[in-house]
């Protein structure tokens, strides 16, 4: 394996990037329009543009990215999560090449009230070995999304650790399976361990097996690629690591989605903390991408100790200019529920039990600068390839971030605070998004709570409901119109 295309963007795409450049092997990123300049795009050692501003004319499109690895001579793709990655059709398109889905299954599965997700991290080569990495913790999520993960899984006996090894290792063997692989459970009030399914890629949570093994399992996923036997056993767990996902929600208004600019970005440091980023001071951050921006993986050598280390580091870290989930995980590492024992999280805990204070975000002033741009990095695409080039900003050229001519200063504009989804007769969107359906038309009658709109912004859907009864009037919205927070989408009145 020489080169290989990351078929992917953001933190992962970066993480990919620099596991290949510790093993010696070129990198390829490929990049939508609005990723030009994204920071994943800069950490690969050459770049292709897909073209597209949203995720299904790009990452999503297999014939551009396998043009890409034609084009850019690799002979490996790696795509990380999301995406292609859980696309058998792209992996079998990627095998014949030389280097959003849907199915009609439906699943019924026993019931189980207030269950932890519980996963196991495991790496099966072409000899036939299989390992379990570590177990982790997933219980805290929002709208069955995970927020923070944790490893090992705390709070399980010894006789549960047990059957968590052997139920993975002998569903992967009955399998067949091969490479990085999550063995997904959900265990039950009563102790009792549920099979829920495999997800066969690179989970977000990697990283905190990591930290707590030593192991690089993008590394580990090369070593098997190119057929070598993994030589170890399961390996020894040494300390506790927790992942918190730095998304670009408000967790102050039920976690909308918050799109907007990174002002700034100021991650903590210090013992046991690592970041996983894909965005910068000045990264844009639009509503047809995923919301997750970084992750903070804190480890101390108990949980305990990497509870105080995260509480830390949590309250270091800045980030300015649109809202994130961090205030959401400073509150957890202060809850009861989550760091003592008994565990009471599961996962419904957000939406049934959390007490949620925290105030929705406040967009504040831009800042002026005064600073010196001293040279510029343009972009320039050549036969689809990226290409940077550094000129003088006395040439007066546009700043390729803001679009701003050389030396200008941004406009100071007031603070505002996010739209609210309501304001006497109008129904406004809460959030930055796409209307991707309209319940209701002109004219028609409708009560408090009624559908009205659905929006999509950062690959999540959200209903707009009616805040009171009446007939709707002056309806503008149109499905695939784009609309910013606070812009009005109908009146509904008496």
């Amino acid at each position: 394996m020489r080169k290989v295309l990351i078929a992917n963007r953001g933190e992962i795409a970066v993480r990919v990037a620099r596991a290949c450049r510790d093993a010696g092997i070129a990198s390829v990123a490929v990049y939508a329009d609005p990723d030009r300049d994204a920071l994943h795009v800069r950490a690969a050692d050459e770049a292709f543009a897909l073209g597209g501003d949203t995720p299904a004319a790009s990452y999503l499109d297999m014939a551009k990215v396998l043009q890409a690895a034609k084009d850019s001579g690799a002979d490996a793709v790696h795509p990380g999560y999301g995406f292609l990655s859980e696309n058998a059709e792209f992996a079998q398109a990627v095998l014949d090449a030389g280097a959003a889905f849907g199915r009609g299954e439906c699943f019924v599965e026993r019931y189980l009230d207030k269950p932890r997700h519980v996963e196991t991290q495991c790496l099966a080569d072409t000899h036939g070995n299989v390992v379990v990495v570590s177990t982790r913790d997933c219980s805290l999520q929002r709208r069955h999304q995970k927020l923070v993960e944790e490893a090992p899984a705390p709070f399980l006996s010894k006789e549960q650790n047990a059957q968590l090894y052997a139920a993975s290792k002998a569903i992967l063997k009955e399998a067949g399976y091969v490479g990085a692989g999550t063995v997904e459970f959900l265990v039950g009030v009563d102790g009792t361990i549920s099979f829920l399914e495999v997800n066969t890629r690179l989970q977000v949570e990697h990283p905190v097996t990591e930290e707590v093994t030593g192991l690089d399992l993008v590394r580990e996923m090369f070593r098997i690629a190119d057929g070598e036997e993994l030589g170890y056993g399961d390996p020894a767990v040494r300390g506790h690591s927790f992942e918190f996902r730095i998304n670009g929600e408000d967790p102050g208004r039920g976690f909308l989605p918050a799109p907007g600019t990174v002002t700034l970005f100021a991650p903590p440091t210090g013992p046991g903390v690592r970041l996983d980023a894909g965005v910068e001071t000045g990264s844009v951050i639009g509503p047809a991408w995923d919301s997750l921006l970084a992750k903070l993986v804190v480890t101390g050598a108990t949980r305990e100790q990497a509870l105080q280390r995260a509480a830390r580091a949590l309250g270091e870290f800045t980030v300015e200019g649109m809202a994130t989930a961090i205030p959401f995980h400073r509150a957890v590492v202060a809850d009861p529920a989550f760091t003592a024992d008994p565990f009471r999280v599961h996962t419904r805990w957000i939406e049934t039990e959390f007490v949620n204070e925290i105030k929705p975000f406040t967009v504040p002033a831009d800042q002026d600068t005064d600073e010196e741009t001293g040279r510029e990095t343009v972009v320039v695409e050549v036969g689809g390839k990226r290409l940077e080039v550094s000129l003088p900003s006395s040439l007066g050229m546009s700043l390729a971030r803001t679009g701003l001519a050389a030396g200008a200063k941004p406009k100071r504009r007031a603070a505002k605070k996010s739209g609210s989804a309501a304001t006497g007769d109008t129904l406004a969107s809460p959030m930055q998004g796409t209307i991707v359906k309209i319940a209701v038309e002109e004219g028609q009658e409708v009560k408090e709570g009624d559908l009205v709109v659905v929006l999509e912004a950062m690959k999540m859907e959200q209903p707009l409901n009616a805040h009171r009864s009446g007939t709707v009037k002056g309806l503008s919205a149109e499905v695939g119109t784009s609309i910013s927070s606070g812009a009005a989408i109908c009146e509904i009145k008496d």
